[in-house]
Parts: C-alpha cells; sequence; structure tokens
C-alpha cells in the first residue's frame, strides 16, 4: 500500500483499502469489543444501547465519562501516539501500549492497568456479532497493528464524524449521538420517527435477539459508515421497519446503489473520497436516504425537522470588542 498516497489525500479524505488492513482492522475490532464492554459494565442503561458506544475524538476512540464509585474514569484509544489512556478522576492513570500483540495479550494488559488504578470490573469476555467468537482470553488469532493504517482509519472516521453531525443538526426530534458501534465496527446515527415497531429483527451471530428488540423498539432511519463493504469502505443507510417503496425511492446519482440482500442503501467510501466535493456527495446521500424513510414511512417532517442556521437571524451584526471577524455571537 502506498501510505504516503494514502496520507496525502485531499480534502482530508484519506484512501484506505480495506484488503490492505484487515488482519487489523479485525484486530482492533475486539480491543474496542473489550473497552466497550467495560463502559457497558459501569454505565446506566440508556435507550437503544447508547450508553455501550465510543466516540470520535481529535486524536482517536474514547469511552466518555464512565461513572465508578463516587468518581469517573474514561478510556481512549490514542491513535496518534498509539496507546491507550486509562484516566481517573482521582488524577492517577495507566496506558496499554497499542501495537502488534494478540487480544489475550491486550485484553490481560487492560484488566491489569485497570486493577493497578483500584478499578474492579468484570465483563462477559466473548465478542458479539462475529463468528467464531473466541474468548477475548484464548484470542490468539487476532494479533496484527498496522499503526499507519489504524490512523488513516481514524481519519475516514474523523472525515465522516464531521458531516454526520452537520446531518445531525437538521433534526429537532428524538436522535442518537454520532457514535461507534463496536458490535458491527461502525460509525452510527439514528433519527426516530417517534412511533413504536411491533416486530424487532433478529439473526445477528453471537448476540441475543433481545439485544436487538431493545435496538429496534421504535421506527428509524439510520446511516453510518463501516470499513467492509466496497475497496474502500461504504456509508450505509437504512429504515427499520423498511416502508414499501423505500428501496426505489433514492436514485443511483453518485454511485448509491440498494443491496436487497442488507436491505440498506450503500455508498462505497471511494465515491465520496475521489468526488470534487466529498463533504457534498456524502450529505447528499444521508439526506436523500432519510428523505426516502420520511416520505415513504409517513414521518411527520414538519414536526421533526428544523434549519440549522435559524439563530442567525437573531446574531448581532456588531462584532464585541476583541471578537475576531466572521466568528458567531449569540
Amino acid at each position: 500500500m502506498d501510505y504516503a498516497e494514502a496520507a496525502d489525500a485531499r480534502n482530508g479524505w484519506p484512501r484506505l483499502r480495506v484488503a490492505d488492513w484487515a488482519e487489523t482492522r479485525d484486530t482492533v475490532h475486539m480491543w474496542t469489543q473489550i473497552v466497550g464492554k467495560i463502559r457497558m459494565a459501569h454505565a446506566p442503561m440508556l435507550n437503544h444501547w447508547w450508553h455501550v458506544t465510543l466516540y470520535v475524538t481529535p486524536r482517536g476512540l474514547a469511552t466518555s465519562r464512565i461513572p465508578y464509585g463516587h468518581g469517573a474514569f474514561d478510556i481512549e484509544f490514542d491513535f496518534c501516539d498509539h496507546r491507550l489512556h486509562i484516566r481517573s478522576s482521582d488524577g492517577t492513570a495507566e496506558s496499554v501500549v497499542l501495537e502488534a500483540k494478540s487480544v489475550a495479550e491486550f485484553h490481560a494488559e487492560v484488566f491489569q492497568a485497570l486493577r493497578r488504578l483500584g478499578i474492579n470490573t468484570s465483563i462477559r469476555a466473548i465478542p458479539n456479532e462475529v463468528d467464531p467468537a473466541i474468548p477475548f482470553a484464548a484470542d490468539d488469532r487476532h494479533a496484527s497493528y498496522d499503526a499507519q493504517a489504524v490512523r488513516l482509519f481514524w481519519h475516514q472516521l474523523v472525515q465522516t464524524d464531521r458531516v454526520l453531525n452537520e446531518f445531525r443538526s437538521y433534526f429537532s426530534g428524538k436522535a442518537s449521538p454520532v457514535h461507534f458501534f463496536w458490535g458491527s465496527i461502525d460509525l452510527a446515527y439514528t433519527r426516530f420517527s417517534g412511533r413504536a415497531t411491533s416486530t424487532q429483527p433478529g439473526g445477528a451471530p453471537n448476540c441475543p435477539d433481545w439485544v436487538m428488540a431493545e435496538a429496534y423498539s421504535h421506527e428509524t432511519s439510520s446511516c453510518g459508515f463501516w470499513p467492509g463493504g466496497g475497496e474502500e469502505g461504504a456509508s450505509y443507510a437504512y429504515s427499520f421497519p423498511e416502508p414499501a417503496g423505500y428501496s426505489e425511492y433514492v436514485t443511483e446519482a453518485d454511485g448509491t446503489v440498494y443491496s436487497k440482500a442488507d436491505k440498506l442503501y450503500l455508498l462505497p467510501y471511494e465515491n465520496v473520497r475521489t468526488a470534487p466535493d466529498p463533504d457534498g456527495t456524502l450529505s447528499r446521500f444521508l439526506h436523500s436516504t432519510y428523505e426516502a424513510a420520511a416520505e415513504t414511512g409517513r414521518w411527520d417532517r414538519a414536526g421533526l425537522e428544523i434549519d440549522p442556521d435559524r439563530w442567525r437571524q437573531h446574531r448581532h451584526h456588531r462584532q464585541p470588542p476583541g471578537q475576531a471577524r466572521g466568528a458567531a455571537s449569540p
């Protein structure tokens, strides 16, 4: 792989072929499951499993604050310095080096670091949504770490997270954060119509159906980025339950296709990266697939959507002393 070419990709959207880092991706996937399960063990339950996810940061992926006793701790994958940082509200901290090592080694090192901080925890130490599900403590199969590839993947997430959050600003109804689900290793954002569903999907490998029942208890329009399905990964969008006419609603502009097997729309990442306007290309995909769900599903669009620029009519035209020209004023 030509990493120099990938690192110098225009507009900040890096090139990263899935085939060039598949072994590293699968190893890091298991590492994120371990960290995500630690958050799940201590965080209070939130609807649709929002309490288990990770978030894109300026340096990698992190849990955000995890409550523990009368304090808190957090865990962050630093993909710049390639260390896992564990920080406690009592001022102490530990770290684990991110390098080529097995999942079993990583699992042991993380729990040793937690114990040194006085954090006692236990998790169901078997991965979800993969087959086979090798217990973390016995997983010597996944042991790859290509630091440059991981950093490029993080940059893919940074770019996608930025556009997803801009898209999120158009919706005033119930919606998820933009967050990273470690079960399926995807960055996701979900909007809700406000109506409950009568059926839920099932069949995810090594994942109980009641988990999916909680995730899909209400009608959704969901989208995100997955580092698979396509030469460089793909953005996806789906509606659950899928309304009649949804699959035919969006045209094939920009390379968008509908997968009947997976029941979702896909836009190859390379189509976004190589477009004259990558942000605009991804935004069109997000808006058009949401419109497909909202129109065919008969959502209350007038009550759920909002103008993200509505505040501009109230901003002062005169800048306060010392404020940079062009900066927003409340």
